[in-house]
């Protein structure tokens, strides 16, 4: 009995310790808005795909940035992201018929099918994101914030547009969450050392 207690309990707090390290994640490197409407853009990453219907990964993300969508705003677009990296269609495709197709989302999108890792995905959506007054990006909280780091080093300017999505909810995605944390932190701990151009994960 002893032994299931430690079990529990060191698994309950690993999933609390994920959940914090999330919820932290959700809300670091914004930008200076105070409000919301005007013309928004809702950029989603794309996760490896092999198959040729979205994945459990990319399901979720597409429903989070749906939910993130700003009913006030003026104008919200979806631009998903992500090109073929696991298997023939481009991820930012299979988000986008997922959208459509199963969600029944009939708003614009755009799709930017052609990037291979986070740099990319934040590099070629710049000329797509640029002219929208607030920009959310969806992704794991972790991987979101760490696309949002590297808008700060690219687009400053843009940076300053950035808001929170609504990628974030306590209990959801729970068992993955451990997992996105570890290598969330460790792919963050390599932002501020890392040149300001070149291919990144």
């Amino acid at each position: 009995m002893r032994r299931l207690l430690i079990l529990v309990g060191s698994i309950t707090g690993i999933l609390l310790w994920s959940e914090f390290v999330h919820w932290r994640s959700s809300r670091r490197r914004m930008g200076g808005l105070q409000g919301s409407g005007g013309r928004e853009a809702v950029l989603v990453l794309g996760y490896k795909n092999r198959g040729t219907r979205a994945n459990y990964i990319n399901r979720f993300r597409v429903r989070a940035a749906l939910r993130s969508q700003d009913c006030d705003a003026q104008e919200s677009v979806l631009v998903l992201c992500g090109g073929s990296v696991a298997g023939e269609i481009a991820e930012a495709d299979l988000l986008a018929r997922y959208a459509r197709f199963e969600l029944g989302y009939t708003g614009p999108i755009l799709t930017e099918p052609d990037s291979r890792t986070t740099w990319e995905n934040i590099q070629n959506a710049i000329p797509l994101i640029e002219e929208f007054d607030v920009i959310k990006i969806v992704s794991n909280s972790l991987h979101a914030e760490k696309a949002r780091a590297y808008v700060w080093k690219l687009r400053p300017d843009l940076a300053q547009r950035l808001v929170a999505a609504k990628e974030y909810r306590f209990g959801e995605m729970t068992f993955v969450k451990p997992v996105a944390a570890l290598i969330g932190l460790e792919n963050l701990r390599g932002i501020e050392s890392a040149p300001e151009t070149g291919p990144r994960a």
